[in-house]
């Protein structure tokens, strides 16, 4: 997959981050009763309302946007990859929880969550995949930690990039 692929893939979850985020941190009692949408009760089904709870995942969405915005912005390998990391920690503990406890839910519920889910962790894991063009031997890589020369950008090994 490429990186210019995988910057479509850091969007995606931007956006996914964006809509969660600001609906639960500013929102927080409509995203309890109608996440993901009016009559879906996602949330409330689990338990009582807790606000504190339901602000800090706005809070980490909103982090995990940060994140990506700034991996789709410079999107160097390492910032991709790190995005990827971030993202697939969440995702994989919020799937396999969401997935052994869905027998509260009915059925069309049951298959959104696990389609939801799973496609967000998916996408996480293939931001970890290996990019040919930019893996490949000889190729320079920006260096994020390295220091720009009069503004310009430069690679692991200080010279400057075009």
């Amino acid at each position: 997959m490429s990186l210019q692929a995988k910057r479509v893939v850091v969007l995606v979850l931007a956006i996914s981050a964006a809509v969660v985020g600001v609906w639960a941190a500013a929102f927080p009692m409509s995203f309890y009763t109608d996440f993901p949408s009016p009559g879906r009760y996602w949330v409330s089904t689990l338990g009582p309302y807790n606000e504190h709870l339901v602000r800090d995942v706005g809070g980490l969405y909103l982090a995990l946007l940060v994140l990506s915005l700034y991996a789709w912005r410079r999107p160097t390998v390492q910032a991709v990859r790190t995005t990827g990391a971030a993202w697939l920690i969440f995702n994989a503990e919020h799937f396999l929880w969401h997935m052994l406890h869905l027998g509260m839910f009915p059925t069309f519920d049951k298959i959104g969550n696990a389609i939801s889910l799973g496609g967000v962790l998916v996408l996480s894991i293939l931001l970890l995949l290996p990019d040919r063009s930019a893996d490949a031997p000889g190729v320079p890589q920006l260096d994020p930690g390295a220091a720009a020369q009069d503004g310009v950008a430069v690679d692991a090994r200080g010279k400057p990039q075009q």
